[in-house]
């Protein structure tokens, strides 16, 4: 297939309806349930081995690294003893049955057999065609298993796919800009749009103390103001990450098609709604707190 110039806020509108649905499942108690009876419960814990099962049974450096903006000591105390507790495969397995669960139990019956979830499956995987591997290393581990058979779940396969991929490519923009993990977060949730400080202290590991360290860093720099709002560099910072990441992404897009990226963001906004309207994730998440 020949490919299109299309414009890269397409592809970021896209990518963002499509990890909507994919993140509910990091937030469900179908999850919770199904690595319980493996013996892997709490948020850090079941969040290191549902996203870094792939890697296969894979240190803490590596979930670091490929994770970017948790604290390493959080992930330590973690990993590799998720490993201990179930292999890859299995965490992988019960992520399977999560899915299932939480699209049936978010979405309904109705719409995980319809046609518009089958015309979903088929335009991400399309697009998950023109995904690269290099330098890219949680797309990579994905690609390597298996597309399931069942529409919602090969949807949800290639909303992974695509999430990790866009991913990758924004870990190595962050990179570029100097932000550190910390640093990143902070100035995403100066933006309205990032986690909100309460989860980044339950989900990544980071002190209140910490966090102001880090604010002081970029209050030096220019990027935030003394109200911890981003400052006009700040702004423009976040804004030349985002270009630089839809460049790095711009591939599978540009793959499917400008009139494919416009359905499959269409069809992924209204999954995505559904899932938000039945309670998917808790009301304090986004947000500056």
């Amino acid at each position: 297939m020949t490919t299109v110039a299309l414009d890269p806020r397409a592809g970021r509108r896209c990518a963002s309806a499509l990890n909507t649905l994919h993140a509910t499942l990091y937030f469900s108690p179908d999850l919770t349930h199904e690595l319980a009876a493996l013996g892997i419960t709490g948020f850090p814990a079941m969040n290191f081995a549902v996203r870094a099962a792939a890697l296969g049974p894979v240190g803490a450096g590596t979930v670091t690294a490929t994770f970017y903006n948790y604290k390493h000591e959080l992930v330590s105390r973690h990993v590799p003893a998720v490993w201990e507790a179930a292999a890859p495969g299995r965490v992988l397995a019960a992520r399977a049955r999560a899915a299932d669960a939480t699209l049936r139990r978010l979405l309904g019956e109705e719409a995980v057999a319809s046609a518009e979830m089958a015309e979903a499956a088929r335009l991400a995987l399309r697009a998950a065609e023109a995904c690269s591997r290099a330098g890219r290393p949680l797309y990579s581990a994905h690609a390597d298993l298996p597309v399931p058979e069942e529409p919602h779940l090969a949807y949800w396969h290639a909303a992974t796919l695509l999430r990790e991929h866009r991913g990758d490519g924004h870990l190595a923009a962050l990179a570029t800009a100097g932000l550190d993990g910390l640093e990143a977060l902070v100035t995403h949730t100066a933006t309205g749009r990032g986690t909100t400080p309460k989860w980044v202290f339950v989900t990544r590991g980071w002190s209140r103390e910490e966090w102001d360290v880090a604010a002081g860093r970029l209050r030096e720099r220019g990027l935030l103001d003394g109200e911890g709002e981003l400052a006009e560099r700040g702004v423009a910072l976040r804004e030349e990450i985002e270009r630089e990441t839809d460049r790095l992404d711009r591939a599978p897009y540009e793959h499917l098609g400008a009139a494919g990226v416009a359905r499959l963001t269409e069809l992924g906004k209204g999954f995505a709604g559904a899932a938000l309207a039945a309670g998917a994730f808790p009301a304090d998440l986004i947000g500056k707190g």
